[in-house]
């Protein structure tokens, strides 16, 4: 690789820096691959320390590199993307071509918080199924997932195989196919138990989705999906619509 000259000029040298890494990484090194030591980088580019990590940084704020204690810097895998869509995760990441996983972390028969309860149309003492797993693509952890589901329509559903697509079981079991949700997202950075179960360092960005999604009216499923921002990100198409109308044009997402 020749290297490129960097110089003062208008542009600061860790800025220049930044754009040879980001190109190295597009480029030459591919996805997992090692960028070269912080000292490699000093001697071959003329800059010092906090040049290149300032450069550095910045690439692992925006996502394209990623550290890994003790071991180096190394180039991301690109983010999954997905359009905002009523489908279940494992029918998402198959639509991809890749292999969809999931780690039963637990599930029992709970009374809900209050909250919940509401979302799902229960009355305040009334039982819900708490499910709790990580799910997977291609065998790396993509979301933590901690959903509710009433007892009354779905009895049994401990003793079904929840490593798979809830909705599946829904429709195919229970004859009640999911066809519509509701759906918020906001931003938050992982805790160190949410960081563990999604195998990231604490403070890894995270896209949080909170939905409740229905089957001909009867409320079925409030959830929360934790995924790491780092390798999921979402994409959404977005339309004029008719003046004096509030109404959105996207569709529920995944679980």
């Amino acid at each position: 690789m020749q290297s490129r000259v960097i110089t003062d000029g208008p542009s600061p040298k860790h800025v220049q820096l930044r754009e040879v890494l980001a190109e190295m990484a597009a480029h030459e090194l591919g996805p997992d691959a090692a960028i070269p030591s912080e000292r490699d980088l000093m001697t071959r580019y003329d800059v010092s320390r906090s040049t290149v990590r300032k450069a550095i940084d910045s690439l692992v704020v925006d996502g394209l590199l990623h550290r890994t204690h003790g071991k180096g810097t190394f180039v991301s895998r690109p983010r999954l993307e997905s359009r905002l869509h009523l489908a279940s995760f494992s029918q998402d990441m198959r639509r991809r071509g890749m292999t969809p996983s999931t780690q039963l972390l637990g599930v029992r028969a709970d009374v809900p918080p209050s909250d919940v309860a509401k979302s799902l149309g229960l009355a305040a003492d009334a039982p819900a199924w708490r499910i709790d797993r990580v799910r997977l693509a291609d065998g790396r952890p993509i979301a933590l997932e901690n959903g509710w589901y009433p007892s009354e329509p779905l009895p049994g559903l401990d003793r079904h195989d929840l490593g798979g697509s809830l909705y599946e079981i829904f429709a195919d079991t229970y004859g009640l196919g999911i066809d519509s949700a509701e759906q918020t997202l906001w931003g938050e950075v992982a805790d160190a138990s949410t960081a563990r179960r999604l195998d990231a360092p604490i403070g890894t960005a995270l896209l949080v989705f909170r939905r409740v999604s229905a089957a001909d009216g009867l409320p079925m499923e409030h959830v929360v999906s934790r995924y790491r921002g780092d390798r999921y990100q979402i994409h959404m198409s977005l339309g004029r619509d008719q003046l004096g109308s509030d109404r959105t044009a996207t569709e529920g997402k995944t679980s």
